[in-house]
């Protein structure tokens, strides 16, 4: 079992869902030739594909493109359901930095066939995730910065505040669909940058100030 911790008091959640946005960023939209969506695109990941800070990225064999995604972590703390945008926020334990592995060449081909992506998104270590710092000592999730550099050279360098859709509005719609539970973590979309990855890589994610999260490529 795969758990999410936050870091100052070592409480630990047994992680439950990874419900995961895509096309948050209008940038990160463009850089891939995609249109911008109406409402949240929603994918899932498996709890096995997390690996901690210090932890080592397998690229599957069956891809020669894998590609880094930085991304605002938020914890679910308490179950809801149907939560008002309003109140969202009381929901959420704890904010991270996670890393969504996209393995793109075989995300692009399941795509052109009409089929379903996991295989891209929720491979083993597809999850790179930090610990997680308490809620409370993030003023403003809209107002954070997300760097992500590889091999000491910035790729990503962006701010929740050219989200599309907001951490209280995602929570929000992600838990008309699905019943939030404590230890469900929400990955709320990546800002522009992102690009390949290959064995020998060292990869840093940060939110200055909230977390910090280190892997290698293996």
């Amino acid at each position: 079992m795969k758990f999410a911790t936050l870091a100052e008091s070592g409480t630990e959640y047994p992680i439950g869902k990874i419900l995961c946005i895509g096309r948050n960023y209008v940038e990160h939209i463009r850089e891939l030739g995609n249109e911008t969506p109406d409402t949240p695109v929603i994918f899932m990941k498996p709890a096995t594909s997390v690996i901690e800070d210090g932890g080592t990225i397998v690229i599957p064999p069956y891809s020669k493109e894998c590609h880094h995604e930085a991304e605002l972590a938020v914890l679910i703390g308490t179950t809801g359901k149907d939560i008002p945008a309003e109140r969202a926020l009381e929901h959420v334990a704890g904010y991270g930095v996670a890393i969504d592995l996209t393995l793109r060449d075989v995300q692009a081909e399941l795509k052109k066939k009409g089929l379903p992506w996991e295989i891209a998104k929720g491979f083993d270590t597809a999850c790179p995730l930090s610990p997680f710092v308490p809620a409370d000592r993030v003023t403003d999730p809209q107002n954070l910065r997300i760097l992500l550099t590889v091999n000491g050279k910035t790729r990503q360098d962006g701010s929740t505040s050219l989200m599309i859709h907001t951490v209280r509005e995602i929570i929000s719609y992600l838990s008309g669909i699905f019943t939030l539970e404590p230890g469900d973590i929400i990955l709320t979309g990546t800002p522009a940058g992102v690009s390949a990855i290959v064995p020998g890589d060292e990869l840093v994610a940060e939110i200055p100030g909230v977390a910090r999260l280190q892997v290698a490529v293996k």
